[in-house]
């Protein structure tokens, strides 16, 4: 038996570091809003009758084998840690094959890394059955998993969409999450929106560490930013709850303000270069995706411009990705 899964990245719309717990408690609770797009990761999960267990990662170009459960655990590798924690977690009787893959560039701000992270998640469920969860449920369990191989707090917006895909709008709650997932069907978003990669990867973690730091110290910026970030999310989700599309480039403008004054790291040349040029040639929009710094950025563009709007981004030497928004679906 063969255990086939493949899991969305996703572009975020609004609120996103806030996801990051406890930040979205210092601003009395959260929104953040995602939408779930056809740039996948996959896992190829194989139970073996013997005890070796083989990890081959097509994209990091990593081929590692082990005689056993034993040896994995022990092992000193660094690139080991996120098999180890697999193995942990699950702990399996014997051994197993598996084969991962991601279609996301690396540092991508996208949510590659926690797309791939649930693939494999969801493979070793599948072979290994336990209790039905709900989405929430399942999303505190992977978040606890990866905060353990990254060694830092991480955000947990990204796991929605890899579970769920669709439009999905996460309230945070002091004590409470609470998640819905929308259509895609019927709104802009498959029309207006393209992602560029800025050639420069990124670092979430970082990223997020340095503004949950500051925010620790009471950095009046930053905690301003913060509320600001906020606000533009519930603004997004009221319009989206309308179907009142015509606000949306106004809050992706002060969305993108929001998180220059957040931290300095959230920018770069390339994306400032990329905004000014993307805003030039008359897109409405530019959006940081992620915790910035390099990865993705989504522009927002009427669809008669955004062929040239994407000839000019590639002309600069940006790389315009083929991404589209996809529909919900069950775990």
């Amino acid at each position: 038996m063969i255990y086939r899964v493949e899991s969305p990245t996703r572009v975020d719309l609004a609120g996103g570091t806030l996801d990051c717990w406890p930040l979205y408690l210092f601003t009395h609770g959260a929104c953040t809003i995602n939408v779930a797009i056809d740039i996948w990761t996959k896992a190829e999960l194989q139970p073996l009758a013997e005890p070796t267990i083989h990890w081959i990662s097509k994209d990091l170009n990593l081929d590692k084998t082990f005689a056993d459960k034993n040896e994995c655990l022990n092992s000193k590798d660094p690139e080991a840690l996120w098999l180890q924690i697999l193995v942990r977690s699950f702990n399996p009787s014997h051994g197993f094959r598996l084969m991962t893959s991601s279609d996301s560039p690396v540092g991508g701000g996208i949510g590659g890394s926690s797309s791939l992270f649930v693939s494999c998640y969801k493979a070793f469920r599948y072979w290994l059955p336990e209790p039905p969860l709900g989405v929430v449920e399942h999303v505190r369990k992977v978040s606890h998993l990866e905060a353990e191989m990254i060694h830092s707090p991480p955000g947990t917006q990204d796991y929605y969409p890899a579970f769920r895909g669709g439009i999905n709008v996460i309230d945070y709650h002091w004590d409470r999450i609470d998640h819905q997932t929308l259509p895609v069907q019927n709104t802009p978003l498959m029309d207006h929106f393209f992602l560029v990669y800025t050639g420069r990867s990124h670092h979430s973690g970082i990223n997020n560490f340095d503004v949950l730091t500051r925010a620790v110290k009471k950095d009046s910026r930053t905690l301003g930013a913060l509320f600001e970030v906020k606000q533009v999310a519930l603004e997004l989700r009221e319009a989206l709850m309308a179907s009142d599309w015509s606000k949306m480039p106004n809050l992706f403008v002060r969305e993108y303000q929001a998180r220059l004054h957040l931290s300095e790291t959230f920018a770069s040349p390339e994306i400032h270069a990329l905004n000014k040029l993307c805003l030039k040639e008359g897109a409405s929009a530019v959006k940081i995706c992620g915790a910035g710094g390099g990865g993705c950025v989504m522009v927002w563009v009427s669809p008669d411009l955004k062929a040239k709007v994407s000839q000019s981004c590639q002309k600069e030497g940006f790389t315009v990705l083929e991404a589209k928004p996809i529909e919900a679906f069950q775990v």
